[in-house]
């Protein structure tokens, strides 16, 4: 007798691939479940319809927050506007779109934010992650580095915009954030410290100051003298939100390619 079948002609063989192919089909059931959790099922591009649900489609998923915040359900929280200042490029489906007013202030293309949560980013032990270098927990700029405050900041066209009024650090990370940038009118504006760069601090210029003469300011080339005035705003001094971060960095970030018009253009 051939041991290796189990009932009448059904041997192990058999049995092993009809296992397999049952584990097959509810994995594509589980994982378009989970596929259509958030955002999903399928929305009209022209009409904003969202198709009707189906087999397909999974229960909505809870989060929990840290720090006593509760819960969160994606699927429960107001949708975004589709009805965007832009024009497509053509008539088609998936066609670029074309800002019609201020393609940073609406955050069109690079320039987009997402509606994250109105809170700080916090540390693991609750304290808000980004602060002013002097609410942080006894964190200091190196006595060798330059210190900044003070310095001249430098705009994309040239024009010196203001002075840096103080450093926002990240306490998890231990690094620098944004420069905190009070323009010529006054106005204090928070810009990341990814799109600054430090000039006159170079190892030659500390060695031969007198041949180098190498003047010391802040450049920060992604956005005009002009276009600060619009940088968002913090809505309590001191505290900056996920939402206005990502609302500045969108800005700076737009400006690369909507700062100016030639920067929107192709280079060819």
């Amino acid at each position: 007798m051939n041991a290796a079948y189990i009932v009448g002609s059904f041997d192990a063989a058999e049995l092993a691939f009809l296992l397999f192919f049952g584990f097959f089909v509810a994995l594509v059931f589980y994982l378009n479940k989970e596929s259509r959790r958030e955002g999903y099922p399928l929305e009209d591009e022209d009409t904003g319809k969202i198709h009707p649900g189906s087999l397909f489609d999974g229960d909505k998923k809870t989060f929990q927050l840290p720090n006593g915040r509760g819960t969160y359900v994606p699927e429960d929280v107001a949708r975004d506007d589709i009805n965007v200042p832009a024009v497509q490029a053509f008539r088609a489906a998936g066609a670029p779109f074309v800002p019609t007013g201020d393609a940073m202030a609406d955050g069109m293309g690079p320039a987009a934010w997402a509606n994250r949560s109105k809170y700080p980013d916090l540390t693991f032990d609750g304290r808000p992650r980004i602060v002013p270098i002097a609410q942080s927990h006894e964190l200091i700029i190196a006595p060798n580095d330059p210190q900044l405050v003070g310095w001249n900041v430098v705009a994309a066209d040239g024009v010196t915009v203001g002075k840096v009024s103080d450093i926002w650090v990240d306490q998890a990370e231990h690094i620098i954030r944004y420069l905190e940038v009070e323009t010529t009118s006054g106005k204090k504006v928070l810009a990341p410290m990814m799109v600054a760069v430090v000039h006159g601090n170079s190892l030659l210029n500390k060695v031969l100051p007198v041949i180098l003469d190498e003047p010391e300011f802040v450049e920060i080339d992604a956005i005009t003298a002009a276009q600060f005035e619009n940088v968002p705003a913090l809505e309590t001094a001191g505290i900056i939100t996920r939402y206005e971060e990502d609302r500045i960095q969108a800005y700076f970030g737009g400006g690369y390619m909507y700062a100016t018009p030639e920067r929107s253009e192709a280079w060819l």
